[in-house]
């Protein structure tokens, strides 16, 4: 790379001779004015107030033009002979913390090369003190004939100086905030965090300018076969409002897909912010069925059961004579109930069985000699209290 400017770093008592070689360039594509009519090429010409006729560059120097428009020329000589310690040299001032440097104040960009052998080993030496110290080096340097501020940094095995704006070079911004209050909520605060999170992991690397490519296409295009300029979709800017939690939601989802590989949702990529619904604030709907209507109706057949179940029994002991009598039926009417608990759950007490053999035979004697007509009620009343029963048990 060429060198644009010779010099020394002033370390101390160490001088470090170096070259300065630009750090960055542009790939902007640059136009030529033309002559819209004929497509020639219009130039600008340097021509004298004075007698009218166009100078060489070679003839061309510097003034200086004082307030009633005289001009003070200035050569080279003159400028070369002021008592500036900077002039060929980028004198170190200090060494600071990198984060106290305003990235307002960074302008162009510059490697330092050493330049010849004697410089190898200062030149290492000052590469390697500022990576253990992790600071930059605030350095002043005269430069196209002005003294300018710098910032020295390590940029991978090399030394890089960045040009900084004087501290009066920057503007206040007064005016350019915001003069109208406005309150952020947390959720909102919470969901651009997730987007930062999410558009934070990008490559610098990757980016590249898509105008450019445009032009260059365009360019291509006109230099061969015909070029026809496709119209510019231009999405309509209107005064519309947006709600900015569905803006910001969008917005995540969109960021989440493209990391991921995925084109996502044109709905949610391209499609304007909709207001968000609040939860919780549902109406049931009309044609929904209320569940207490069919909970209802079990409850009420089981209770309609239940009672005629109790109506069979009232009929059944209706006609007994003594209290023993009657509980004696109910335990017969019992056993009939829960299904033959005298067949199948004789487990329940062989000893019972036995006490109790000549009661069971006068409660049967008492129950025949009744009349058909109680006994048939009697029996009804049975088999209602066994259909009843499991119903009720699947109702509760």
């Amino acid at each position: 790379m060429r060198s644009i400017w010779n010099g020394a770093i002033s370390f101390g008592l160490v001088s470090i001779p170096i070259k300065l070689v630009n750090a960055t360039e542009s790939h902007s594509i640059s136009f030529r004015q033309i002559h819209v009519t004929d497509g020639g090429r219009v130039r600008y010409r340097k021509v004298c107030e004075l007698d009218g006729e166009e100078v060489p560059a070679a003839e061309i120097g510097k003034g200086y033009e004082e307030a009633d428009g005289s001009i003070v020329p200035i050569t080279d000589e003159d400028l070369a002979r002021l008592p500036i310690p900077t002039a060929k040299t980028i004198e170190i001032v200090s060494f600071v913390p990198a984060e106290e440097i305003d990235p307002l104040q960074m302008d162009a960009a510059y490697y330092l090369a050493a330049n010849g052998a004697t410089a190898a080993k200062p030149y290492t030496l000052l590469r390697e003190a500022l990576k253990r110290s992790r600071k930059v080096a605030i350095a002043k340097y005269a430069l196209r004939g002005r003294e300018r501020l710098g910032m020295l940094r390590v940029v991978d095995d090399v030394i890089a100086m960045h040009g900084l704006l004087w501290p009066d070079e920057i503007r206040q911004p007064e005016g350019v905030a915001p003069e109208a209050s406005v309150t952020v909520r947390e959720a909102e605060l919470d969901l651009a965090d997730a987007l930062m999170a999410t558009l934070g992991e990008v490559e610098i690397a990757s980016l590249h300018d898509d105008y450019r490519d445009a032009v260059e296409a365009m360019l291509a295009a006109k230099t061969g076969e015909g070029f026809e300029p496709a119209e510019a979709v231009v999405e309509p800017a209107g005064g519309q409002v947006i709600d900015l939690m569905a803006a910001l939601e969008s917005s995540v989802r969109a960021a989440r897909a493209s990391r991921a590989g995925g084109s996502g949702d044109s709905s949610e990529s391209g499609a304007p912010a909709e207001v968000t619904p609040i939860r919780g604030r549902r109406t049931p709907a009309a044609s929904a069925p209320a569940p207490k209507a069919v909970g209802g109706k079990k409850s009420t057949a089981s209770t309609g059961a239940a009672k005629k179940t109790a109506a069979g029994a009232k009929a059944a002991a209706g006609g007994k004579k003594s209290t023993s009598t009657a509980k004696r039926a109910a335990t017969a009417k019992g056993a009939g109930t829960a299904g033959s608990g005298a067949k199948s759950g004789g487990g329940a007490g062989a000893g019972s069985r036995t006490r109790t053999t000549k009661s069971t035979s006068t409660a049967k004697s008492a129950s025949a000699a009744k009349s058909a007509g109680t006994g048939r009620a009697s029996a009804s009343g049975a088999g209602a209290a066994k259909k009843a029963a499991p119903r009720k048990r699947s109702s509760a």
